[in-house]
């Protein structure tokens, strides 16, 4: 029987933890947040209180979530149904709270860790066997409030019930797009994506010396494939250059040793110099982009051009007609075609390679690639878009070996991964495809 969830406990104040406890709190529900100290504490209150678009939500908020510290209110969480930790990616820090935190917790509560990518057995290796039993990770994107993904995922202990708790708050209380995630590093939408923006940097490094720019290169990456208009250098420089050498190291330690992102998880050299002396994108004022505000109050964009290692001037980009579709600029041979099927192509071939591995089937992958990183088709919806036959021609015309679902489709002897109301399974079987 799945548990109601009307009190919740959110450990760490940070930008997502005030961000799930203003999403709480804005669902009717009384959320305490705990944070190191009582500046802190305020601090994550007033960011919670920051999200509410209106005077009116605002007090609403203010009436719901009550602060404190987990140094003297941890016993708090008592009270609790649902305790979410969202403290600092860092496993040790997580084990130990975990640990703090099992004792005080009362019975028939639940709790989920939001960690982005440290895999859910690693944080609750040892620990009671109640706490395996009633953990989940809830792994909320941000901005929690606007996003509308949430991977679920839950350990290889945790029971039936409280997962379905979560699937039923999660939608129906929280109003999230709920996709179920199998407990592997980085789960789904961050398994596909950092390794479209990782392999990125290192793929575009022969094209930029073919003459490719990066502002060209962010262009493609954008409207005619269906992504969001920043592209990759420009994504990037949203995320930070920080965060993706963090996201960076955690595959390179946590990755199978045969997966192909292995060999993209580090940052090329021209990029780590970026990192290291501070050019961390738009929280430094700069990474491979910055504007610059001139005397008479106008504003100049610059780029920092990674092949001559300097800032130039920003160039507008005109597309090509035959560059404004993703069909006919994937199968293209000019240099913008050929860089679009390494990078783009070569992200879809990865996605289609790791089925079961992340999840059970394709239609969590695509919704996670939709509602997280703001695709505008999921992986093998634009598959199917390109055309999965011409594709599977192609690579079998250089000898190269079919990823999984591309090859389950080859033997089913249809053209697409959708159907009809019905998607492509592991089985080599048509299945409906479950509601939203």
């Amino acid at each position: 029987m799945a548990l109601e969830i009307a009190t919740i406990a959110v450990i760490g104040g940070g930008t997502m933890g005030s961000g799930i406890a203003a999403l709480a709190a804005a669902a009717g529900r009384k959320v305490l947040i705990l944070e190191i100290d009582k500046v802190n504490a305020e601090k994550a209150r007033q960011r919670a209180l920051a999200t509410a678009a209106t005077p009116e939500e605002r007090a609403r908020l203010e009436s719901l979530i009550t602060i404190g510290t987990s140094a003297d209110d941890l016993p708090l969480i008592a009270e609790a149904d649902w305790i979410c930790e969202a403290i600092t990616e860092d496993l040790a820090a997580k084990r130990q709270l975990f640990a703090r935190i099992e004792p005080l917790r009362r019975e028939g509560s639940v709790a989920s860790t939001n960690t982005s990518g440290i895999p859910l057995r690693d944080i609750t290796a040892g620990l009671p066997e109640r706490l395996r039993q009633d953990i989940v990770v809830t792994h909320f994107f941000n901005p929690v409030r606007m996003m509308r993904l949430l991977e679920l995922i839950p350990g290889s202990e945790t029971r039936p019930a409280v997962l379905d708790s979560f699937v039923r708050f999660g939608r129906e209380v929280l109003g999230k797009g709920i996709v179920h995630a199998k407990d592997t590093v980085n789960f789904i939408g961050n398994r596909i994506g950092c390794f479209w923006m990782l392999s990125g940097l290192h793929k575009a490094k022969p094209y930029l010396t073919e003459g490719l720019s990066q502002e060209r290169i962010d262009a493609l990456m954008g409207t005619p494939v269906g992504l969001p208009s920043t592209g990759l250098y420009g994504l990037i420089d949203l995320i930070g250059l920080d965060v993706m050498d963090h996201v960076g190291r955690n595959l390179a330690l946590n990755l199978p040793d045969d997966d192909p992102g292995r060999s993209f998880a580090r940052f090329p050299e021209t990029e780590q110099a970026l990192l290291e002396r501070g050019q961390l994108g738009r929280k430094s004022g700069g990474g491979f982009y910055r504007i610059l505000k001139q005397e008479d109050g106008s504003k100049s964009k610059e780029v920092f051009d990674l092949f001559n290692q300097a800032w130039r001037p920003a160039t507008s980009v005109s597309l090509a007609a035959h560059h404004a579709e993703a069909p006919s600029l994937v199968f293209g041979d000019d240099i913008e075609g050929r860089f679009t099927w390494d990078l783009l192509v070569g992200t879809l071939l990865y996605a289609a390679d790791l089925i079961p591995e992340i999840a059970d089937d394709l239609v969590n992958v695509d919704r996670a690639m939709r509602w997280g990183f703001a695709w505008q088709r999921g992986p093998f919806e634009l598959l199917d878009h390109l055309g999965p036959s011409r594709i599977i021609a192609r690579l079998e015309a250089v000898g190269q070996p079919l990823p999984r679902m591309l090859a389950t489709l080859k033997a089913t002897g249809a053209e697409s991964f959708y159907q009809a109301g019905t998607y492509l399974g592991t089985d080599g079987e048509y299945h409906p495809v479950p509601a939203e």
